[in-house]
């Protein structure tokens, strides 16, 4: 297939990423959210982005106004009602999730795929929910989506070859890495990943080192970029933590549940970067 139109739904973190991306490899992406706030912190943070590049003398000025030309906003879902593709990315809400995908499934052409980011729901699950099972699957970025090379499919029961193969060529035409998961909580980044982020937060709480000398340790021992602690401030502790649950609920094991200090913060509003404070300040 050839995809020249996408659709982005939800303009936040992941959402803005998933736009740059796309708009930088040269297609036409409509962004939406219900917030013209959130579109407009978007817009703001995409541009800052590609002047960041720019000043890198990685972007020409002309190529930057063409990236930003290539977006439109819209706070209605029926925006993207002519896409090749739509690719939801809302919060990690499975009750919402299932909102926008029976919306936007009843919205897009017959041949038009669709796409969740989901970072652990299953897959199974949410295609059941649309007519077009067979043209739904999981396209896990990462953040930053910009920077992040790879990009995790996943593909439910019902999802076919062809839109897997299709889904496939369009990471590769976007500039990533993908890599095919089976349908599992977590698939396979964040199965092995969240735990250990989840394992350092009881090491904290338990007292056994600092949050600095845990990072520190696991930057210079492991050959880590970041250590555990700063990145689930990145990825932000409510996420962390909804990723935890999906797993201690759909695995039946305690070996996932979440850390107690971890519920602890994101009942404090201690979410990480996002909210200027979690296991660091901002």
């Amino acid at each position: 297939m050839t995809v020249k139109r996408v659709g982005v739904i939800g303009a936040g973190t992941m959402g803005n990423g998933i736009a740059q991306t796309c708009t930088a490899a040269g297609l036409s992406v409509t962004m939406v959210d219900i917030s013209k706030d959130a579109l407009d912190r978007a817009l703001v943070t995409i541009g800052v982005n590609l002047d960041r590049l720019v000043k890198k003398e990685k972007l020409s000025t002309q190529d930057k106004e063409a990236i930003l030309g290539r977006i439109t906003v819209a706070t209605e879902l029926s925006a993207v009602a002519d896409v090749d593709v739509a690719i939801e990315a809302a919060t990690e809400n499975t009750a919402l999730k299932l909102k926008l995908l029976r919306e936007l499934d009843g919205l897009l052409g017959p041949d038009a795929i669709l796409v969740t980011n989901t970072s652990s729901i299953s897959i199974t699950m949410l295609a059941a929910a649309v007519n077009r099972s067979e043209k739904f699957i999981g396209m896990h970025f990462f953040n930053p989506v910009p920077v992040m090379a790879l990009v995790e499919l996943i593909r439910g029961l019902q999802t076919s070859d062809e839109t897997h193969q299709g889904m496939e060529a369009l990471a590769r035409q976007i500039g990533k890495t993908p890599i095919t998961v089976r349908n599992n909580p977590g698939f396979a980044v964040n199965r092995i990943l969240c735990p250990m982020i989840n394992e350092a937060i009881f090491v904290l709480a338990e007292g056994i080192a600092t949050a600095a000398d845990i990072d520190e340790g696991m930057k210079l021992g492991c050959n880590h970029p970041i250590g555990p602690l700063a990145l689930a401030d990145m990825i932000g502790l409510d996420t962390l933590l909804a990723v935890l649950e999906v797993f201690y609920e759909g695995f039946n094991d305690s070996k996932y549940r979440p850390a107690p200090l971890l519920k602890e913060m994101v009942a404090a509003g201690y979410l990480g970067r996002k909210s200027g404070r979690g296991f660091y300040q901002y």
